[in-house]
């Protein structure tokens, strides 16, 4: 008799941040993640995770409708069916679920995590196999002080922790943020890079002006400096600047990539698992970056331990990455949920080793911090 997915457990948990992280669109002192606990006919519990920025402030899915929408309508997809055939998963979540992308990913982050403890093989292995098992990780400093943000970048490259940042910004009039950025920059020097999100604060005459001062001041990379479906507008930034355009809320998946690529964008892709719903939908974004000489980002929605895991078993599988990735989540929370926290060390993360995502749940911290 086949294994079957016997029940699909949610848990909403709220983690305070080291600091306030200012957003264009909004400033978060706390993260809630939506823990899934896949438990199987075998006695074997896959975990994953969906985590957003937020509440809505940030896409159309927040922590409790991600709660609610795998309650309600996708758990009741799963239950019942054989718990190995992840594709076939996939495409039934699919069929009968439009969007929902954080939810399916942390469903199919569970599905793998279960497989692999299933097989004794890592999720990494599950796809195919690690090309690298040290990932870079950079900072973003986002205190919306310049003083506090040079002091913090400076602390985070003598304890080698980071020696690449990202400023968010969008949030001021676009002279004030330049400032603001190209002070930092000046700093630091050629000890680190400097990167920028505008998370699309701007409107493309505005991104002109600000994206000329950033590169006159040497930032290397403009995230998203547009609205996500000003597709034409990201092409013409492109071409126009010597800096490189990151597009992140403008590519969702691989149909996305190719629109962009089709329509003349050159520059990178920033990957996230939740954006793609999950991780083999964005490894299919990523497959079509590499055909079209596209630069890769590892991207993060700021998620726990157990969303972060699952992304570095997706990166790992991918050449070195030529933006590297911004896999800081955890580093941004007072607290964790797991028993053994990630590893970063030397400007970098480690690849958690284990059967399935290497991720062991703290159960006294997962209830203190579960909401009620």
């Amino acid at each position: 008799m086949s294994t079957v997915i016997q029940h699909i457990e949610t848990l909403l948990v709220d983690l305070p941040t080291i600091r306030p992280h200012k957003l264009s669109m909004t400033t978060m002192a706390c993260q809630t993640m939506v823990i899934v606990r896949m438990r199987h006919s075998d006695g074997i519990e896959g975990l994953g995770e969906g985590t957003t920025i937020g509440g809505l402030a940030y896409g159309p899915e927040s922590p409790e409708s991600i709660k609610r929408n795998i309650d309600t309508y996708l758990a009741p997809l799963l239950v019942g069916q054989p718990s190995n055939n992840v594709h076939q998963l996939r495409a039934r979540l699919n069929r009968h679920a439009r969007g929902n992308m954080i939810a399916k990913s942390a469903l199919e982050t569970a599905l793998l995590d279960a497989q692999g403890k299933r097989l004794g093989l890592s999720v990494a292995e599950l796809l195919g196999g690690v090309r690298q098992d040290h990932l870079p990780v950079l900072w973003t400093l986002a205190s919306g002080d310049t003083a506090k943000d040079i002091d913090e970048a400076m602390l985070r490259l003598e304890q080698r922790r980071h020696c690449d940042f990202k400023l968010k910004i969008g949030a001021n009039p676009v002279d004030q943020d330049v400032r603001h950025v190209a002070a930092i920059k000046e700093a630091l020097g050629d000890r680190a890079s400097v990167r920028v999100d505008v998370n699309q604060a701007w409107d493309e005459s505005t991104a002109v002006r600000g994206i000329q001062v950033l590169q006159d001041a040497g930032i290397e990379l403009i995230e998203q400096p547009i609205g996500a479906r000003e597709h034409a507008g990201l092409v013409r930034l492109a071409n126009r600047f010597n800096v490189p355009m990151l597009a992140d809320e403008a590519v969702q998946d691989a149909r996305d990539g190719l629109d962009l690529v089709c329509g003349g964008f050159s520059g990178a892709f920033a990957l996230k698992i939740a954006k793609s719903g999950g991780i083999y939908g964005v490894l299919e974004l990523a497959h079509v970056a590499q055909a079209a000489g596209i630069g890769l980002y590892g991207g993060t929605l700021l998620e726990g331990t157990i969303g972060t895991a699952a992304s570095l078993h997706a990166w790992a599988t991918l050449p070195a990455m030529a933006w590297g990735t911004e896999m800081f989540g955890p580093l941004l929370l007072q607290d964790d949920i797991v028993v053994t926290p990630l590893n970063y060390t030397e400007f970098g993360v480690e690849l958690p080793q284990g059967a399935g995502l290497g991720i062991t749940l703290d159960e006294d911290k997962l209830a203190h911090y579960s909401r009620k």
